[in-house]
C-alpha cells in the first residue's frame, strides 16, 4: 500500500469514517449474512485502516477495527461466552509478506536464520466459524464466533451438520472445544438456490452466506433441511486430563493435535500439509490456488500455523490475532466481459473520474457491472474503448478495476470503437475542467456552484477555520441543500427568509432555529483571511489565505488581480511574486476566478457579508521565524498557540527541520523535541513561550 499522505486532522477523520464503514460491513457479513462488498474489498478497508494507524499510532480509536473480531450476537439467539477468545487471523497478500510473517516469528522468538520454522499449511475454507464444546464426551454447546468473546448459541442446529462427532471416544479430554467452519459445497448451494427460487424464498449470493443463514435459524427444522458440513481446523479450551482409560490428548505440534481431532470423528479435510519451511508452504499454496476453481467448496486462501505448540504458547497473540498464524489470501479473481459505456463522475472535491459500465459478470461470487478507470491517462494506457472485451478484477479498490483489453479482441477483424475523448468541461455544471501541470486528475473549476461538490463546499464554508457558524453541521447543510434552501454560500445568509418553512420540519423548534439564525447573522463580518479560506479554492489553506489577505487587503482586489491574470502571463507573474504564493496557487486562483459561475457566486456572497482587512503584522523578534508546537500545552489550546505565534509574525509548522527556529515543547513531547535537540534548534517549555510573549508586549 502506498504511504499514507494524510495530515493529522485528515487521518483522524478518515479513521472515524473507516471505523464506521468497517463496522457496518462487519455487521452485514457476520450478523445479517448479507455482505454488499467482497472479502477482498473488506480486507482492503481493514488494511487501509491499519496503515493509517501505523502512521498515526496516537490516533488509534477505542472502536478501531484493529481491536474488533466478528460482530455482536444478533437478537433472538442465546449467548455463549467463549472460554478462550475466538480470534481472527491477520492477512498477507504476497509471498514476500508471507516470508516476513516467518521473519517476525524468528525475531520474536530470537531464532537464528538457520533454525527451521515448520508450518502447517491448510486451505482456508470460506464458511461460518463455530466452536463445539464437549464435556465428558458429550456435546454441550455449539456457538458461532460472534464478536470473538461472546457467540450465538446454535447447539440445537449444529446437530444436523455433518463432519463432526456426536460423541467423543474414550481417551479424549474431559473438556474439549473443537473449532472450525460450517460450510456448504458449491453443488449444494446451487441446488438450494434453485429450491429457494421455486418456493419464492431468499436467493443467497454465495455458499458462505447460504451456510451462515442456514445455521443461524431460530427454527432448527430449516437447518435440518439444508446440507451443511463442518471442517475442523483448531481448538479452544482443552483439558489436560483425558477421560478414564485414555491417553493424553496433547501432542507437540499443530499436526499432532489435528490428527487426534480427526481420530475423534471430525472431518479435518485433506487440503493440508506439514511444511518444513515457508518456501514449502508457498509451493503448497500455489498448488492449491491452481486447483481452486475445481474444488467442491469455496476457499479464499491458505492458513499458515507454526507447528510447534511450545512456540505458539511463547508467541501468544496481539489484540485480535495470534502471532503464530496468518492467512495468505489469494489474488483477486478475474473475469471477462464487455465494456458498454464510459461515464464521468464528479467527486466531492471536483475530480472527474471515468467509470466503466460493464455487461454484468460474476467475479469472486459478486455480480460486477461497474469498474474504475481511474483517470484520463489510464484510459490511454489501456487503450480501452466502448465495445471492447475486457478483463476485470476485484482487488483492493472500492469498485473493481479493468486490467486490460482481451488481446484476441484487439487483433481480430471486427473494427473497434473510437478512442474515448476525455471532457474538458464538467458534466454536472459545465464549468471548465482543468488538469494541473504534472497531475493526472482533471477537476471541475465551478467549486461554489457545481452541484456535485455543493455539500462538501458548503460544509467547508461553515467549518471552524472558515466562517465558523455554530449549529450549521453536516446534517443540516445536507438537509437545507436537499430541500433547495441553499445552493451557494450566499444562500446561507438568506435562510432567515425561510424560518417558517424550517419550523414546519420535524425536530426543529423555535429556540434552536432562532439560535442558528442568530449564529449566521453574527458571521456577516469575518476576517478576510477566513473569507478567502472559506471559498474552498484549491491549494488555498488557512496560511495561504492569510498571505493573500495581507497582500491584497480586500476580496475585490484579489478577484481583480486573478481575473486580470486569465490568459495574461505578465499578470500571472505578478501573482507568483507575492510572498507565499507560488505558481500552483496562482494557477488555482486564475482557474477559480476565471470561471463565470464562481464570479457570480462570489459577487452574491459579497452582497451578504463584509470581509475585514487584517491588521498590519507587528514586527517582532519572531517575525519571519518558523515555530513548531509539540506535546500537551496546559494553559492554551493548539489553535490559541498558533494564533499567538502568527500574531508575532511567525510561521507555524507541523514538523521539525533544519529550517525550524523554535520548538515549544509541552508535556510528553517526544520525537519532535528529540529531533530539535539533535539539530540544535532552540527548545522552550510553555513557561518559556509565555516569557517570549511577554517580551513581545
Amino acid at each position: 500500500m502506498a504511504e499514507i499522505e494524510f495530515s493529522e486532522d485528515e487521518a483522524r477523520a478518515e479513521l472515524a469514517r473507516l471505523a464506521a464503514v468497517i463496522a457496518g460491513h462487519g455487521g452485514l457479513y457476520h450478523t445479517d449474512d448479507a455482505p454488499v462488498i467482497s472479502d477482498a474489498d473488506y480486507d482492503a478497508l481493514v488494511k487501509e485502516n491499519a496503515a493509517i494507524e501505523a502512521r498515526f499510532p496516537h490516533l488509534v480509536r477505542e472502536d478501531s477495527p484493529s481491536w474488533r473480531v466478528g460482530a455482536p450476537v444478533a437478537a433472538g439467539f442465546g449467548k455463549v461466552v467463549h472460554s478462550k477468545p475466538m480470534l481472527s487471523l491477520d492477512n498477507v497478500f504476497s509471498d514476500d509478506e508471507a516470508r516476513e510473517f516467518v521473519g517476525r516469528v524468528r525475531r520474536f522468538l530470537g531464532l537464528s536464520v538457520e533454525e527451521p520454522v515448520a508450518l502447517l499449511a491448510e486451505a482456508k475454507i470460506d464458511g461460518l466459524s463455530a466452536s463445539l464444546r464437549y464435556e465428558k464426551g458429550r456435546l454441550v454447546t455449539a456457538a458461532t464466533r460472534g464478536d470473538g468473546a461472546v457467540g450465538e448459541n446454535v447447539t440445537a442446529n449444529v446437530r444436523y451438520v455433518s463432519g463432526l462427532a456426536r460423541e467423543l471416544p474414550t481417551g479424549a479430554p474431559e473438556v474439549a472445544e473443537v473449532r472450525g467452519e460450517v460450510y456448504m459445497t458449491k453443488a449444494a448451494f446451487a441446488a438450494l438456490n434453485v429450491a429457494q427460487g421455486a418456493a419464492g424464498g431468499k436467493i443467497f449470493a454465495n455458499p458462505r452466506n447460504a451456510a451462515a443463514g442456514s445455521l443461524r435459524q431460530l427454527d432448527a427444522g430449516i437447518t435440518a433441511s439444508r446440507p451443511l458440513a463442518f471442517l475442523a481446523h483448531g481448538w479452544g479450551e482443552m483439558s489436560a486430563v483425558p477421560r478414564s482409560g485414555g491417553d493424553q490428548k496433547n501432542g507437540k505440534t499443530q499436526s499432532d493435535v489435528m490428527a487426534a481431532i480427526a481420530g475423534w470423528g471430525f472431518d479435518i479435510g485433506d487440503l493440508r500439509a506439514s511444511c518444513a519451511d515457508i518456501e514449502a508452504a508457498l509451493a503448497f499454496t500455489r498448488g492449491i490456488e491452481a486447483r481452486r476453481a475445481d474444488l467442491p467448496f469455496d476457499i479464499d486462501g491458505v492458513v499458515y500455523k507454526v507447528e510447534r505448540l511450545d512456540w505458539q504458547a511463547r508467541l501468544g497473540q496481539v489484540a485480535r490475532s495470534p502471532r503464530w498464524a496468518t492467512a495468505h489470501k489469494f489474488a483477486a479473481e478475474q473475469a471477462e466481459t464487455t465494456l458498454l459505456a464510459i461515464d464521468i463522475q464528479v467527486g466531492r472535491t471536483g475530480s472527474l473520474t471515468p467509470v466503466a459500465r460493464l455487461a454484468p459478470v460474476t467475479v469472486g461470487g459478486v455480480v460486477v457491472t461497474n469498474a474504475t478507470l481511474h483517470n484520463e491517462d489510464e484510459i490511454g494506457r489501456l487503450d480501452v474503448r466502448v465495445g471492447d472485451r475486457v478483463r476485470v478484477q476485484r482487488a483492493g479498490d472500492v469498485i473493481p478495476q479493468i486490467l486490460g483489453v482481451v488481446a484476441s479482441d484487439v487483433t481480430g477483424d471486427a473494427p473497434r470503437g473510437a478512442a474515448f475523448v476525455f471532457p474538458d468541461v464538467c458534466p454536472v455544471c459545465e464549468s471548465s475542467a482543468v488538469r494541473e501541470e504534472g497531475g493526472v486528475i482533471k477537476r471541475c473549476t465551478g467549486g461554489l456552484t457545481c452541484a456535485a461538490q455543493r455539500d462538501e463546499r458548503l460544509r467547508h464554508f461553515v467549518s471552524r477555520l472558515a466562517f465558523d457558524i455554530e449549529g450549521m453541521g453536516s446534517e443540516r447543510i445536507e438537509l437545507f441543500a436537499r430541500e433547495g434552501l441553499i445552493r451557494t454560500p450566499g444562500d446561507i445568509f438568506r435562510l432567515k427568509a425561510h424560518r417558517e418553512t424550517i419550523l414546519g420540519w420535524r425536530g426543529f423548534k423555535p429556540v434552536s432555529v432562532d439560535k442558528l439564525l442568530a449564529a449566521i447573522e453574527a458571521r456577516r463580518s469575518v476576517g478576510l483571511d477566513r473569507f478567502l479560506y472559506a471559498l474552498g479554492i484549491r491549494h488555498v489553506g488557512e496560511v495561504t489565505g492569510r498571505d493573500l489577505a495581507r497582500a491584497f487587503g480586500s476580496a475585490a482586489a484579489l478577484r481583480d488581480a486573478a481575473v486580470a491574470a486569465v490568459g495574461d502571463t505578465e499578470a500571472l507573474g505578478r501573482l507568483t511574486d507575492i510572498n507565499g504564493i507560488g505558481p500552483i496557487v496562482a494557477e488555482a486562483l486564475v482557474d477559480f476566478f476565471g470561471e463565470p459561475h464562481n464570479l457570480e457566486a462570489f459577487a452574491d456572497l459579497l452582497g451578504e457579508v463584509k470581509p475585514e482587512a487584517l491588521a498590519a503584522a507587528r514586527q517582532t523578534a519572531l517575525t519571519g521565524k518558523t515555530v513548531v508546537f509539540t506535546g500537551g500545552l496546559a494553559g492554551l489550546t493548539r489553535d490559541e498557540a498558533r494564533a499567538q505565534a502568527e500574531a508575532l509574525g511567525a510561521k507555524v509548522a507541523g514538523s521539525v527541520s533544519a529550517r525550524t527556529d523554535l520548538v515549544v515543547a509541552g508535556a510528553d513531547a517526544g520525537s519532535k523535541r528529540a529531533k530539535a535537540e539533535a539539530l540544535g534548534v532552540r527548545v522552550v517549555d510553555e513557561a518559556g513561550w509565555a516569557a517570549i510573549l511577554g517580551e513581545a508586549g
